[in-house]
């Protein structure tokens, strides 16, 4: 069997899981305890993380969606005088570490279908490394991943595409058989930056037409990769 690449780096929110069905509810709890319960700081920190209090989501613009937890904390901080950024950046990695994730697809069985093809598999999120490592560990996917870091993890964060290559450099890959999946166009610009495939993914906020220009294919979810990858 031939396949179109030798390895899959995957996205985390929005790719691995659901991004709206994870993160809107924890997002609405954690801006409601930043602001103390006050609805004044919690209107300003919605608008200033692009949070749809009406609707309970964010919007598909939000630094959320696809910065790293350092510049989401930024952003908070900045919206109230008496946060310390910092001390957000921390609140935040700890409670989303804990949240309960909403699996993409049944995650256990896919990626045994993609080891068992051979491919190598690895992680690159934006989210601190901890907080993926703890969110892969409770889907029972963990020790699939021959690579997994964050934007805390030395390499740098998307849409940089150091993080990439980072993972291709540490397993022997030629970027070009390297696939990049994701649900945002910091995933899909930082996998064309660094000469990988670059597949997105419907399971995050961002919509296909924002997202097919940087991708070379897109699809509903990661349960249609093996047969993109040419395993089917």
């Amino acid at each position: 069997m031939s396949l179109r690449a030798d390895a899959v780096l995957f996205d985390k929110d929005g790719t691995l899981f659901e991004f709206g069905a994870t993160w809107n509810a924890w997002g609405h709890g954690a801006l409601r305890h930043l602001s103390g319960d006050c609805d004044v700081a919690l209107g300003a920190l919605a608008a200033a993380s692009r949070f749809d209090l009406a609707r309970g989501e964010f919007l598909p613009d939000s630094p959320v969606v696809a910065g790293t937890n350092r510049e989401a904390a930024e952003c908070l901080a900045g919206a109230l005088p008496h946060l310390v950024a910092e001390e957000v950046e921390r609140y935040l990695t700890e409670t989303g570490s804990e949240a309960p994730m909403v699996e993409a697809v049944p995650l256990m069985p896919l990626m045994a279908q993609l080891e068992a093809l051979g491919l190598t598999l690895g992680v690159m999120t934006n989210d601190a490394e901890i907080a993926a490592r703890a969110h892969l560990r409770s889907a029972g996917i963990e020790t699939a991943f021959r690579f997994i870091a964050g934007f805390d993890s030395g390499h740098g964060a998307k849409p940089d595409p150091a993080p990439l290559l980072a993972f291709a450099d540490a397993m022997g890959l030629l970027p070009a058989r390297v696939v990049m999946v994701g649900d945002s166009p910091h995933d899909l610009s930082a996998g064309r930056a660094a000469g990988m495939q670059t597949v997105a993914v419907l399971t995050g906020p961002i919509g296909a037409s924002e997202l097919a220009p940087l991708a070379d294919v897109v699809l509903p979810d990661i349960g249609h990769l093996p047969a993109w990858l040419g395993a089917a």
